[in-house]
């Protein structure tokens, strides 16, 4: 306890030069677990983002822009189903349900999708979660609109409150439909998902914005779709996934993609891999960077502490009691690092939590630190503390006489 109280007096007496090795070894932790953390949630994120789906199905294309544009709303697509091949398939026996997706226009920012009300009832997310309404219910009629929890927080929306929507995805449009005006009659539970980014309306909402008023109203065939961007599928076995997926891909009437959520996501994180361990690497590079510096510092403040070591010396302490003062001095600056650097990883996530929540649409929670985050801290601590017995192996080595020796 007396060399642990007298290396923290050593450091106060240094505290410019020892607060400077402290603020360095915690942005580089801080960036080292931030890195980890992004990287953790975002695989979360994905991942819980659909769940119960057999099969996503859309225009012949890559799998993992299916996945993007038509789960995670990212990117377009390149073409539409056809309305007709869609009714085929749905109907077809092994098939137990379906959700139509329609996309290409927005409200504010926020992706509109178009559907029916088979997406509130099958559509599952996390752990096969339903969707749930916070006020409200679904649409009944054509123009009426229900709002995922951020689109109805971020905006101040209120049930009864009517909403334009426009063509396009980008935030300011000059192709607004206000000639078609929709009610906000559900606002939905959050999700965590896209699902709270989005306006839902109906398959028929959808084509009667983009036809002339008619103040005689629409009929039934006019607000027919004739296209929709792609479908979620469930089957009523999982023995005949692969049979249908095979066949959808086979498919004569139209060029279509059938895929499996899962695997998708699996190629997505192949490709996603060589950038994370990159930007780990450089996140590592930055945290031994961090600790040479404080290395550095130790070795440079030992010529000014010879007569310091000398004295100790002078009064019984040991050379083995000088190595260890300035090993635990390098334990406290890297404890002291990795807590700072701890709590500022929390601070600069809670201040990037609406940025990326608003242009990425990832959804980060500030939750306890993973096992792959603590070790980490842990590596960091042992790092520092055996680069700091370089310096004091220096230090041991001093005789006092050299020490007393030296002119001030």
């Amino acid at each position: 306890m007396k060399l642990a109280n007298l290396a923290w007096h050593s450091l106060w007496a240094r505290r410019s030069s020892a607060l400077l090795t402290v603020m360095t070894i915690a942005l580089s932790v801080a960036l080292l677990l931030g890195v980890e953390q992004l990287r953790l949630q975002t695989k979360q994120s994905f991942a819980s983002t659909v769940s119960g789906t057999d099969l996503i199905v859309g225009a012949r294309s890559g799998q993992t822009q299916l996945l993007l544009y038509s789960i995670f709303h990212i990117g377009n697509a390149t073409n539409n189903i056809s309305w007709s091949s869609y009714q085929d398939i749905a109907a077809q026996r092994n098939v137990k349900w379906t959700i139509p997706i329609a996309l290409g226009d927005s409200h504010r920012g926020y992706r509109v999708v178009g559907t029916n009300s088979d997406f509130f009832e099958y559509y599952r997310y996390g752990r096969r979660e339903p969707l749930s309404f916070a006020q409200g219910n679904g649409f009944e009629t054509t123009f009426e609109a229900v709002l995922g929890a951020e689109v109805a927080r971020s905006l101040g929306y209120e049930l009864g409150q009517e909403i334009v929507v426009a063509h396009g995805v980008a935030e300011i449009s000059f192709n607004v439909h206000d000639q078609h005006p929709f009610e906000v009659v559900g606002i939905l539970a959050p999700t965590g998902t896209p699902v709270d980014r989005s306006v839902m309306v109906g398959l028929d909402a959808i084509e009667a914005i983009h036809m002339p008023v008619q103040p005689d109203g629409y009929t039934a065939e006019q607000l027919e779709p004739k296209s929709i961007t792609a479908f979620l599928m469930g089957m009523n076995s999982r023995v005949q996934v692969f049979t249908q997926q095979r066949a959808i891909n086979n498919y004569r009437a139209e060029p279509l993609l059938a895929i499996l959520p899962g695997v998708a996501l699996q190629e997505l994180w192949g490709v996603l891999g060589m950038a994370e361990q990159a930007l780990l690497a450089v996140s590592v590079c930055v945290v031994l960077t961090g600790l040479l510096s404080m290395l550095a510092a130790l070795l440079a403040s030992l010529k000014e502490r010879r007569r310091e070591m000398a004295i100790l010396r002078s009064v019984g302490a040991r050379p083995y009691q000088i190595f260890l003062l300035l090993v635990l001095e390098s334990l406290l600056l890297s404890v002291a690092g990795v807590i700072l650097g701890a709590l500022l990883q929390y601070a600069l996530l809670a201040a990037l939590q609406p940025f990326l929540l608003n242009q990425m649409g990832l959804y980060l929670t500030l939750g306890g630190l993973s096992n792959s985050q603590w070790q980490m801290l842990l590596a960091v601590v042992m790092v520092g503390t055996f680069s700091g017995m370089i310096p004091a192996w220096r230090a041991y080595r001093y005789s006092l006489n050299d020490g007393m020796s030296i002119r001030v």
